[in-house]
Parts: structure tokens; sequence; C-alpha cells
């Protein structure tokens, strides 16, 4: 599958790529009372966004706001990771996604 630098870079340890959940949530969210439909979770510093269908657009916030542009799914049985700056996604070997953990 095809890669970019941005998520070539991030390391898998232990089968979780980058660091781990901070929330079981969207914790933006959580904070102003709002509902979201899917979850992404940032590999750079593990913070917990809701997606692009959702109405507060978290993740994508959180990448522009933070420059941290590497999210992965954050569903269960969903393993893929997508860059905000080249629109790519993919899967990356060794890196599963675990939202019980």
């Amino acid at each position: 599958m095809a890669q970019c630098s941005h998520i070539s870079s991030v390391p898998v340890q232990d089968g979780v790529l980058g660091t781990p959940p901070t929330t079981q949530g969207c914790g933006r969210c959580e904070e102003i009372g709002s509902t979201w439909l899917h979850l992404r979770r940032c590999v750079e510093c593990g913070a917990v966004g809701c997606c692009d269908d959702s109405p507060n657009k978290h993740a994508r916030a959180h990448a522009r706001e933070r420059g941290h542009v590497v999210m992965q799914s954050f569903e269960p049985g969903e393993d893929w990771v997508y860059c905000f700056t080249d629109d790519l996604t993919t899967e990356v070997d060794g890196a599963e996604n675990s939202p019980s953990s």
C-alpha cells in the first residue's frame, strides 16, 4: 500500500502505532456536551477526536491547530491510518487499533 513520509515516520511499538489514546471518546465533544459519529486517534499525542462527518470535526481541527497530521481510526475493527497533509489513507503493517485499551 502507498505510504507517505508522515505515516512511515510514526513508530509501532507492541502493535500500537504512535501514542496510545488519552480518552475513549472525543474529548472536546465531551467537554461541550456534543456527540460524534466516528472517532480518530492522533498517533503523535494520543488525543481522540471526532471525524469529518461529525458536527464538530475535532480530529481535523486538532491536526490544523497542533500540526499532528496523522490520525488512526479509533473504531472497532478499523486499522486504517490517514494523513491530512497528503490526503492519504492506508494501513500500517503490525499496527492494530485498540479502542478498548
